[in-house]
């Protein structure tokens, strides 16, 4: 695949699954968690804005030189063996660079041919039941994912054939939303009073023809009211609707703090 970062940085540090990195053990008073975090990922797949698509294949640092903007955070509220997650992901990206182009045009394989800024929210609510508690926790979770992207693309190079949007115009705006909804279970296994090892995975779908992830990671409860949350995280999205696409794989480290009141 071509490395195409204009395409691509809207689309990774998804907290689309933050919520299952937080963790709390079962209590009949209520324990909340503010978890800020951050996800490390890089990503491949394909994305398109008008039927105008394009390869992507792109690192974490490639992303990290054009985040504008960006916040991602958890709150998570526990009572028994119930967990409430509400998290939210906003981004604001701009890039120049752009080698594999394809639309009604065919495909142009020029660096920089187009100019796109983007804007990504991602808000999810999910709830945890614990269904064993023994000396491996299970939580079985489902979850509702909406997700907003608003994207500003026009061109700045001419090529052969000539890159062009439906109507002939040399830029473009799209704004897409959609939710889909998740089934996934949790499991958290204690090493030791401060080390607990974390196994998250995931599936479902709606606005998304198919969306799935699964997370293999490590807590540190370093203090009675602060922990360390650090792992691997994969995420997929299959998502085509009128012109857009998003059939793209995020993957890589996270590590996130965790504050509990």
């Amino acid at each position: 695949m071509h490395t195409n970062k204009l395409f691509a940085i809207p689309l990774i540090l998804l907290g689309c699954g933050g919520s299952q990195i937080a963790f709390s053990a079962p209590s009949d008073a209520w324990e909340y968690e503010v978890a800020p975090y951050l996800f490390a990922a890089g990503m491949d797949g394909k994305i398109g804005i008008r039927d105008v698509t394009s390869e992507v294949d792109a690192s974490f640092s490639d992303i990290a030189d054009n985040l504008g903007q960006g916040f991602m955070g958890l709150f998570t509220a526990s009572k028994g063996p119930w967990t409430y997650g509400l998290e939210g992901v906003y981004m604001k990206l701009s890039d120049e660079g752009s080698e594999s182009v394809t639309g009604p045009f065919g495909q142009v394989m020029i660096d920089g041919a187009l100019n796109v800024t983007s804007k990504l929210y991602v808000y999810q609510g999910s709830v945890a039941y614990r269904v064993l508690d023994n000396t491996t926790a299970i939580d079985m979770v489902g979850a509702l994912r909406f997700t907003k992207l608003d994207t500003d693309a026009r061109v700045v190079l001419s090529t052969n054939p000539a890159i062009v949007f439906p109507g002939g115009v040399k830029s473009a705006s799209d704004s897409d939303s959609w939710t889909d909804a998740v089934v996934g279970v949790r499991a958290l296994h204690p090493l030791n009073t401060q080390w607990s090892l974390l196994g998250y995975a995931d599936v479902g779908g709606g606005g998304s023809d198919l969306t799935y992830q699964f997370m293999v990671g490590a807590n540190w409860d370093f203090s009675c009211n602060f922990n360390a949350k650090g792992g691997y995280r994969q995420l997929y999205w299959d998502y085509k609707d009128d012109g857009t696409t998003w059939d793209i794989t995020a993957n890589g480290p996270y590590l996130g703090l965790g504050i509990r009141f």
